[in-house]
């Protein structure tokens, strides 16, 4: 017998009953049993936002504007946010450490991927109370992800006073030994992602 990869492990059905929920309009729900399962899922959504984004590889861009693929990650303390981060790190091939900037704000960071150049721009808005602080920071990363031609990974979006057009969010939920999660695309068509869980709403 094969041995399971991590990516299978993430989206396979436990013993008890099935782990993979149905999609319920443009929410999917997917079942991650442990650390490795949820790094997966970070590998899989960075290949599906290279592919939803506009420009093709990733890499610096030229002079144009350009609009920075955006995954909006929520959670409790705990969650997962950051090993999600770790596979989406390690899908755009870069090889530094990856921790949560809870100090910092944000991390860029570059790396290697099959395509050529990729970047990863790491934002974490937690130790924001104030919604225009948080808006002033997340417009000022944006502008660094677009310039480097990078994945814009948000934690904390809650934070914000606004909902970025376009984005991906992923809410991590624990839930026994593993952690479940709610992965809600931007509407074909729409000028921008889903209702925010609320302006400058802190940890529940």
């Amino acid at each position: 017998m094969q041995p399971k990869s991590a990516l299978n492990q993430a989206f396979e059905r436990p013993k008890e009953g099935p782990r993979e929920g149905p999609k319920e309009g443009s929410i999917e729900r997917l079942w991650l049993a442990d650390a490795a399962g949820t790094a997966a899922l970070g590998q899989r959504l960075a290949r599906e936002l290279a592919g939803a984004g506009p420009g093709g590889p990733w890499g610096p861009r030229g002079p144009a504007p350009w609009q920075p693929p955006i995954l909006l990650l929520s959670g409790g303390l705990g969650a997962g946010k950051t090993c999600l981060v770790q596979g989406l790190a390690a899908e755009l091939g870069i090889n530094e450490a990856i921790t949560s900037p809870t100090f910092a704000l944000a991390q860029h960071y570059q790396g290697q991927g099959s395509a050529g150049p990729t970047a990863l721009v790491h934002l974490d808005l937690y130790r924001l109370e104030l919604a225009a602080a948080a808006d002033d920071l997340f417009a000022q990363e944006e502008e660094e992800a677009a310039a480097l031609g990078a994945l814009l990974a948000v934690e904390w979006p809650e934070r914000l006073g606004f909902w970025p057009q376009g984005a991906w969010q992923v809410e991590l939920q624990l839930e026994g030994e593993g952690r479940l999660a709610l992965i809600t695309r931007p509407q074909e068509g729409s000028p921008g992602g889903p209702p925010g869980p609320g302006a400058g709403a802190g940890p529940q």
